[in-house]
């Protein structure tokens, strides 16, 4: 099989460079950006977001004692809280109070995930 060479063909043969030697260039540039994103990607995280997904009608008393224990909301505002669901219920914790808190809200009968 014979192939018509195109004027670009011809220009780099008169030049003497060929597409492959582009590619070591493109192949080197790739890794340095998915790098950067691999290091990010390994980091922890060290804060976490608390969020009331559900609270099933029986639970909704039980849930509301559990929110105001665990913060200084007064009736009226955990009441609040636990309608129009999902809503984050603390920002930026640590782990550990993450997990408490999602521990004691899911004791009240809440569904409750951790961001």
């Amino acid at each position: 099989m014979t192939f018509k060479s195109s004027k670009k063909n011809k220009t780099m043969d008169k030049l003497g460079v060929t597409a492959a030697s582009f590619a070591p260039a493109a192949v080197v540039a790739a890794p340095g950006g998915a790098g950067a994103e691999a290091v990010e990607a390994v980091e922890e995280k060290t804060e976490f977001d608390v969020v009331i997904d559900d609270v099933p009608s029986n639970a909704r008393i039980a849930t509301i004692k559990a929110v105001r224990g665990l913060t200084s909301l007064a009736l009226k505002e955990a009441k609040e809280l636990i309608e129009g669901l999902p809503k984050k219920f603390k920002e930026g914790v640590s782990r550990d109070e993450a997990e408490d808190a999602k521990k004691q809200l899911e004791e009240a009968g809440a569904k409750v995930s951790i961001v």
